[in-house]
């Protein structure tokens, strides 16, 4: 039974595909296509001065506010129109990502992160997160040659911390024809569509 419009979110470290698959997915569902952080205008300018290279001295709280504040926006502007209006949403990171980034990457506490972002959502959580997971030597081939932004620039530390904060739904270090098709079959399975 196929339910009116949900809201499914894509999870993983930079190079798992996440991007790829979520505009795949959008495409063949007809979905709503959006990304955290820079999913609106305002998004865009926060995401400008989270991803900045230059930006060297900002506070791991203030970089939790900032995303927060991003997904606010995001859902009061984007996604609760598009699912009220009966389309299905389809994101490249949520809330999810500040667990993991600023809680399990930055050492913030995840309960004070789950608790600031839950008032940020106002309650409205994915109806799915898929999160890809990727083997560390894939990953790098696949960043490699990129001009890497302000969190894709962090120490294997920091990435390892990130990589504990998911739990893993596909392997996304397959081809990419295969990864979809295990991403399709956990929809199918979970949502009816």
């Amino acid at each position: 039974m196929e339910t009116t419009s949900c809201y499914i979110a894509f999870e993983g470290a930079e190079g798992c595909g996440k991007s790829t698959h979520a505009a795949r997915l959008a495409a063949e569902l007809g979905a709503v296509i959006t990304r955290e952080t820079g999913g609106t205008a305002i998004g865009a300018r926060i995401r400008a001065i989270l991803h900045d290279t230059s930006v060297t001295d900002l506070a791991d709280r203030a970089e939790a506010l900032l995303t927060a504040a991003d997904r606010a926006q995001h859902l009061q502007e984007l996604v609760r129109p598009a699912l009220a209006a009966g389309r299905h949403v389809v994101s490249d990171r949520t809330v999810y990502s500040t667990l993991a980034y600023q809680g399990y990457g930055r050492g913030l506490d995840v309960d004070e992160l789950r608790h600031i972002n839950g008032w940020a959502i106002d309650g409205l959580w994915p109806h799915l997160v898929l999160l890809l997971e990727v083997d560390p030597s894939v990953q790098a081939g696949r960043m490699h040659g990129r001009e890497l932004d302000r969190f894709e620039r962090e120490s294997d530390d920091f990435h390892e911390r990130v990589r504990d904060g998911h739990w893993v739904v596909v392997d996304a270090s397959a081809g990419i024809d295969e990864v979809y098709a295990a991403i399709r079959a956990a929809i199918r399975d979970r949502l009816g569509i």
